[in-house]
């Protein structure tokens, strides 16, 4: 592969692993996309790619759709709830690319990532690539190997799956981040009257283990059962060995907490009118190491 291809290639690399991350709700398998794209383009003839853009584009959105395609059955038997790989950003080299805009933010937030894994692979391309990425329905069309009436149907349909309240992105950065840190310092402190202050009547709290770390495995839902759920997280003898800091998880503020020099455990409180009204924590090693080793 000439000098002039790979450069092409590399100028076009932090593109495609937002979008691919956007797709898979996964870094690591982000990563392995992207490599194989590269590894398609290396042996491409190049003199017939007019735009490489495109051509990578569509090359990348087929892979993404085949491992979704496996990985929905992969994730019919994993343990307990699914949540995506926590990416932090900010980070001086931001990998899901610019985040300034509510809609940026919304297209990484572990609540739509969740949520998208209702749509089936080709309306998930078609989702990501015309509301995350802009194109249009003549490019997704194309990218996606479809009709373009196909394309506006299959985004119709991921639309009408994925109605949702929207994340409070609106709210000051600064009230945000103070919302999140009263809210572990409750919960840490066993501060009752705070942590009923603070948390929404429908709140519902996921943790994800994959089996490998103890965690519960289902949603727990309601103001009630999420309280006695904190509390009793908050009196472990272990909690008082662990430390936590804030940091901008995958747009929005979040706690890193450690064991040590260990990465122990991502958690990312969902706001919305000032109250705490979902938190997904990931837990499971494996989903943790990408972020470990942007924190390394």
């Amino acid at each position: 592969m000439s000098k002039e291809a790979a450069a092409d290639f590399e100028a076009h690399r932090p593109r495609l692993f937002s979008l691919a991350y956007r797709m898979l709700g996964s870094a690591s398998e982000a990563e392995d996309v992207v490599q194989d794209t590269y590894l398609r383009w290396s042996t491409a003839d190049h003199s017939a790619v007019r735009t490489p853009a495109a051509w990578l584009t569509k090359v990348m959105t087929n892979l993404c759709v085949n491992q979704l395609t496996s990985a929905r059955a992969q994730r019919e038997l994993y343990v307990g709830p699914w949540l995506p790989e926590p990416v932090l950003t900010h980070t001086g080299a931001d990998r899901l690319g610019p985040l300034e805009t509510a809609e940026q933010r919304e297209s990484v937030s572990f609540a739509l990532l969740s949520l998208m894994e209702r749509l089936t692979p080709a309306e998930r391309a078609v989702f990501v690539l015309r509301e995350a990425f802009g194109h249009s329905h003549r490019e997704v069309a194309e990218a996606v190997g479809i009709e373009e009436a196909h394309s506006r149907q299959l985004h119709r349909r991921a639309r009408e799956r994925l109605r949702h309240p929207r994340r409070d992105f609106d709210v000051d950065d600064a009230q945000h981040q103070k919302i999140v840190e009263r809210f572990f310092a409750a919960t840490f402190e066993g501060d009752v009257a705070g942590l009923e202050q603070l948390l929404a009547d429908d709140v519902v709290v996921w943790a994800d283990g994959g089996g490998q770390v103890t965690a519960a495995r289902r949603p727990i839902t309601g103001h009630e059962n999420v309280l006695r759920y904190l509390l009793g997280l908050g009196s472990r003898p272990e909690t008082a060995r662990v430390r936590v800091e804030f940091a901008e998880v995958n747009g929005a503020p979040a706690a890193v907490v450690f064991a040590g020099q260990a990465l122990l455990a991502i958690v990312v409180p969902e706001i919305r009118e000032g109250r705490v009204d979902a938190v997904r924590t990931v837990i499971n090693p494996d989903k943790l190491a990408f972020a470990a080793g942007q924190l390394a």
